[in-house]
């Protein structure tokens, strides 16, 4: 029988990691300066992308990384490692890659990984895949990660209409507002990492 519980205790607790309202801006500065077509399939690539790795952690997320040797603090430091540098992009306004080559990897990372496919958001479903209980848990887990990413989809999708309405100028000052608010995630995960590395050992 289907986990009605499970569902909303999984989507939940996905929602407010993966934030939705608060990939936005980010969304809106990584992407601004693009055709709204591409832009459209940048939204369904960042979101196809989380949930394949999503998938993949769900299902043999606790092997790759007992494979591997890497423990999720150390999953925390490198994705906010990697998320400090597209911080500082954003706020110095580098905009020196190739358009297609730009697109690319703003769809892929840190998009898809690891602004919404994050250290959290993954280890949030290995332990909701590890924990559910019989067929109706697991159905409840993948239907909850199913919906949240249909959710950012619409978010990012539809913020685009905010584009046309801030202009250039509001383009620009989100941007630096972004890079602003992606150093403080980026150094609170690398904080958050350091200090489970500490309590580990």
């Amino acid at each position: 029988m289907f986990d009605v519980a499970l569902f909303g205790s999984v989507f939940v607790t996905l929602f407010v990691i993966m934030d939705p309202p608060g990939i936005t801006p980010i969304f809106l500065a990584l992407t601004s300066g693009r055709p709204t077509k591409v832009q459209r399939r940048m939204a369904l690539q960042a979101v196809f992308v989380a949930f394949g790795v999503i998938a993949v952690f769900g299902v043999f997320g606790q092997q790759i990384l007992d494979y591997l040797h890497v423990s999720v603090p150390a999953l925390m430091v490198a994705g906010g490692l990697l998320l400090l540098l597209i911080a500082l992009d954003l706020l110095t306004g580098k905009t020196d890659e190739p358009t297609q080559t730009k697109d690319v990897n703003v769809a892929l990372v840190p998009l898809g990984m690891p602004l919404l496919a994050g250290p959290g958001a993954i280890v949030t479903v290995i332990l909701a895949v590890r924990e559910a209980d019989g067929l109706g848990g697991q159905l409840a887990v993948w239907a909850a990660i199913l919906v949240m990413h249909v959710v950012l989809w619409l978010v990012m999708r539809y913020s685009l209409l905010v584009i046309r309405l801030i202009k250039d100028g509001g383009v620009v000052l989100v941007t630096r507002l972004s890079g602003m608010l992606l150093s403080a995630i980026a150094v609170q995960q690398i904080a958050n990492g350091i200090i489970q590395f500490v309590e580990q050992a």
